[in-house]
């Protein structure tokens, strides 16, 4: 047979019976030239086939009521059904006897094989297959009528009764077209993708046979057969498995064995391209060469393995087939090569140097061209709407916040308004010209802690600030078109995971650190009172006879009810609240009479019941509660439903919380400056020369804020179809700081927290799905909407006062912390981390402690740990303003690893360097030793590595 990489086989216009006499004429026992294995298969098992629908008929009833029940169906994993229950079984994976094989390859050597059989209708199926010499024509009528009884399905139509079928099979009659609309009825119907493909199989025991009947048939053109499936698909493949009576479940575990094979994608890929009953039964032999047998003391047959998290890939099973068709092994040389271009690094396209001015820039923007029309149409889609109204609420509360601390770290200089402002503009710009506009653009932690040094400087040496600020950006925006015009931004092959997720972790660790401490800042504006404290109480004070207030004293009466007729200055507020001392000619004196001592409490309940919250929903997502249409909104819009409950609980409580602050007027927060910032003011001209010198260190700060984040972004594993523009981006940066510096707006890089929230939300999976098998990840609406909404959003909160301010702050930040702990999780330094809190044996299963040494990962760990205190010390003190040149240390620290780490261990905790990979032999990266053989080797070849930084991506 012909496979993928040669020519497609001709297709008969007549069935192909492949008697039981060519089997011993073939040539050989291996593999034919024409067989399965022989192929160049340049996918790699990826198949391109239909999903294929399995059916499980049985014969039952023998010798009193012969009729024909479905007993079990496959799609990848096995259903049973549950007599007991009525129901289906959960989906498992199938497991069958070493014997039931061996039979089945019997019953198919001997039997008859119909390949490209042109069979249009269920009638016709059954006369070629009961065409067999050993039955006589009396056993033929009954077979025929036995086979077109229509079998009984668990799950019946409403209306639908099974009939038993006439004595003569062309006297069966049925109304087909009310039976389909039945059959599309079934709630199957609704999982299995267009195009999906049947195969039935049929298997039972007859008393009348004197020997096994076995036939085996693959249709020209799928055909729709009637009643003999639940749901109305094309059937492909019909496989009749029938014999005498036999002790114990015979037929039925052969049955299951055919159903299982099928449902296998490597056998199904070869069935369908297969010429001849010879390469059926080698497809069949190398099905049994990769089978693992239990051992039957060990092991209980009646339990059901659940379906892996994540399916292996096949790629292995090709490869050891391929191996043994093409002969020995090749070299260790060879095969290291054969490795070396599967799991190294390759450099995108967009990483390519062109060694011409610009010429990174002018091929971003030629790619990203082709895809504006899409970048629009392509957000058409409801998601798009829950994405919307996620990164809104996150990207209002981080302009509040952010514009909060930039309000304390200039004296007013810049403050919400500017926050709001600046976000709108820099964020729909950036969102309608940028080469990745999933990037959402935001104020960050360690541009803040510049900003915070630069107005210190100009406060210390008696400068004007805003007009420095101005010089400052203005040399940022020419060092990174400097930057772009060199195509400076291809050394972002440098950034491996080791400095991803060193920056992402300490960006999570301001989200989480900011949301912490703003929440305890809560208690300080809303103190905790208790009982004996100074601040505790207050005191309703009564003027004496002669109109002079009496001094404080703490005498309480004896009975509440005597407190009007008591001649005391002074009262407990515990007895007489405030309002009602005032009523009665009193005054409240204290320093806690105006105060709600139940708000920092409740405030602590908001937000941790918004961050918790937003994380249950978001695990709904994968759970078992709920169909899978309720758990899909519950998970795209967990942050949105973790929102109004806070804000319906606030509301029904009715206490004062802290509420969202907007800027309700037009209007620079600084007064007597206008929109325009004075190039100089009264600043000396050779300032503007001077300014060079922080822009040097500020321009590294952006480069790498945003590039780092950009390449976190931008990881195959999101699987991004329209391409990245780092050139695109750095550009689009280093214009809107020109703008921004003009405006005397804030400064915006990628935000790599919310940027990752963003692409998170607008994850996009297959609807339709194998039973028990997750739903696969297929990548990221790409498209530039959600986030000029977002942006524009934004701008005109400020007329969205009136509503935003019921929003509490406890929330938001709850919101916030959510954010931080989600990008913090999901990256493979904090697996690390937890390994170093567990003993061995409850350690898991994680493939680099397979081919790493605990000891080592621990080392690894360590330096990682030691490098984001050092940042965190270094951005959190007086030396902050060395704090780029920190980052870029990342990288040099990584090339230093080299020294201590193997190739081999950086391949699995990191990655290898660019020069790395082409200056090392292919002997560097096998290991010592191996002790697994194949399968070791195959493992380092097509497991992929553990997941990379992302946000609840698999």
């Amino acid at each position: 047979m012909k496979l993928p990489g040669q020519e497609e086989f001709e297709v008969s216009s007549a069935c192909k019976n492949v008697p039981t006499g060519e089997l011993d004429s073939s040539p050989g026992s291996g593999p034919s030239p024409d067989g399965p294995l022989n192929t160049k298969r340049g996918d790699l098992g990826v198949s391109k086939d239909p999903l294929l629908f399995i059916q499980l008929n049985e014969l039952l009833g023998w010798p009193q009521a012969l009729e024909w029940r479905e007993t079990g169906r496959w799609v990848l994993f096995e259903e049973k059904v549950e007599v007991g229950a009525g129901r289906w079984s959960v989906p498992h994976v199938p497991t069958l006897a070493l014997s039931s094989l061996q039979k089945l390859h019997s019953l198919l050597a001997e039997g008859l094989v119909l390949l490209d059989c042109p069979a249009q209708s269920f009638l016709e199926l059954v006369e070629q297959v009961t065409r067999v010499e050993s039955l006589s024509p009396e056993l033929r009528g009954q077979l025929q009528a036995l086979l077109l009884q229509r079998p009984q399905h668990l799950i019946q139509p409403t209306g639908t009764r099974p009939c038993q079928g006439s004595a003569h099979p062309r006297e069966a009659s049925y109304n087909e077209e009310a039976l389909l609309k039945e059959q599309r009825q079934n709630p199957l119907r609704q999982k299995l993708p267009p195009g999906a493909e049947a195969a039935a199989v049929l298997a039972g025991e007859l008393g009348f046979l004197v020997q096994p009947l076995g036939a085996f048939v693959r249709l020209r053109d799928p055909v729709v057969l009637g009643p003999l499936m639940e749901v109305p698909l094309p059937s492909r493949f019909f496989c009749l498995l029938l014999g005498p009576s036999t002790v114990g479940k015979g037929y039925h575990e052969i049955g299951r064995a055919m159903a299982v094979l099928l449902s296998d994608s490597q056998f199904q890929w070869t069935v369908r391209r297969a010429s001849n009953l010879h390469d059926l039964l080698a497809a069949l032999d190398a099905f049994l060469e990769e089978v693992t047998v239990l051992p039957p003391g060990l092991w209980d047959p009646t339990t059901r393995i659940a379906p892996p998290k994540c399916l292996p890939s096949q790629h292995k099973r090709l490869f050891s087939q391929l191996r043994e068709v093409k002969g020995p092994p090749a070299p260790p040389g060879a095969l290291a090569e054969d490795r070396h271009g599967h799991w190294l690094r390759t450099p995108s396209p967009e990483l390519q140097r062109t060694g011409r001015l610009f010429g990174g820039l002018l091929q971003d923007v030629r790619r990203k061209a082709s895809w504006y029309p899409s970048d629009f149409l392509d957000a058409l889609h409801p998601q798009c709407l829950s994405a919307v109204l996620c990164i809104y609420l996150a990207t209002v509360t981080n302009a509040i916040t952010f514009g909060g601390l930039l309000g304390e770290a200039t004296s007013g200089a810049q403050g919400v308004l500017e926050s709001f402002l600046g976000t709108a503009a820099a964020g729909a710009t950036f969102c309608l010209m940028a080469g990745q506009p999933l990037t959402i653009l935001s104020s960050t932690g360690p541009v803040l802690v510049f900003e915070r040094l630069l107005f210190s400087f100009s406060r210390d040496y008696s400068l004007d600030y805003l007009p420095f600020r101005l010089w400052v950006g203005i040399w940022v925006a020419t060092f990174c078109l400097a930057l772009v015009a060199t195509e400076a931004s291809v050394l972002v092959r440098y950034f491996t995971r080791f400095t991803e997720e060193g920056f992402c972790a300490l960006i999570s660790l301001i989200f989480i650190y900011d949301a912490v401490g703003k929440m305890l800042s809560l208690t300080s504006a809303y103190p905790i009172q208790s009982p004996g404290s100074p601040a505790y109480g207050c005191f309703c004070q009564y003027p004496d006879p002669g109109g002079n207030e009496s001094q404080w004293t703490r005498t309480e009466p004896k009975d509440r009810d005597d407190i009007s007729s008591m001649d005391l200055g002074l009262v407990n507020a515990s007895l007489l609240p405030p309002i009602e001392c005032a009523r009665r000619g009193g005054h409240p004196r204290g320093p806690n009479c105006h105060t709600v001592p139940d708000i920092a409490f409740f405030s602590l309940l908001l937000f941790l019941t918004s961050f918790l919250l937003a994380t249950a929903l978001k695990h709904v997502k994968t759970s078992r509660f709920f169909p899978s249409v309720v758990r899909k909104v519950l998970g795209d819009f967990s942050s949105v439903l973790a929102m109004l409950l806070g804000c319906g609980l606030d509301s029904f409580l009715g206490l004062a919380t802290p509420k969202l602050t907007v800027p309700s007027e037009f209007k620079p927060t600084l007064p007597g400056r206008g929109w325009l910032v004075s190039p100089f003011g009264t600043n000396p001209w050779w300032l503007s020369v001077a300014a060079a010198l922080p822009a040097l260190l500020l321009s590294i700060l952006i480069f790498m804020d945003q590039q780092i984040t950009a390449v976190i972004l931008n990881r195959a594993e999101y699987k991004l179809r329209k391409g990245a523009g780092f050139h695109l981006d750095l550009f689009c940066v280093a214009l809107l700081m020109l703008l921004t510096s003009v405006l005397g707006l804030p400064w915006y890089v990628s935000a790599t927290v919310i940027s990752l929230a963003h692409m998170d939300s607008l994850r996009r999976e297959r609807r339709t799905c194998a039973l028990g098998e997750p739903c696969s990840f297929l990548g990221i609406r790409e498209q530039r909407l959600t986030g000029l909404v977002v942006f524009i959003l934004t701008g005109t909160s400020i007329f969205l006062a009136p509503v935003l301010k019921f929003i509490p702050m406890p929330v938001l930040y709850g919101i916030f912390l959510y954010m931080g702990v989600a990008a913090m999780s999901s990256t493979q330094f904090t697996k690390r981390v937890q390994l170093l809190l567990m003993p061995a044996k409850h350690q898991p299963d994680l493939l680099l402690l397979r081919h790493v040494s605990l000891s080592r990962v621990h080392l690894f760990t360590a330096i990682q740990l030691a490098c984001l205190g050092l940042l965190w010390i270094i951005k959190s003190t007086p030396a902050a303003i060395i704090f780029p040149l920190t980052l870029l240390g990342l990288v040099g620290v990584r090339k230093a690893l080299e020294r201590v780490f193997s190739p081999q261990e950086l391949l699995w905790l990191d990655e290898l360097m660019p020069e790395k990979e082409r200056s090392i032999p292919e002997k560097g990266l096998e290991p010592k030793y191996s002790l697994g053989g194949d399968s070791e080797h195959s493992e380092l070849m097509y497991q992929p590595k553990a997941p990379e930084i992302n946000i609840s991506v698999n």
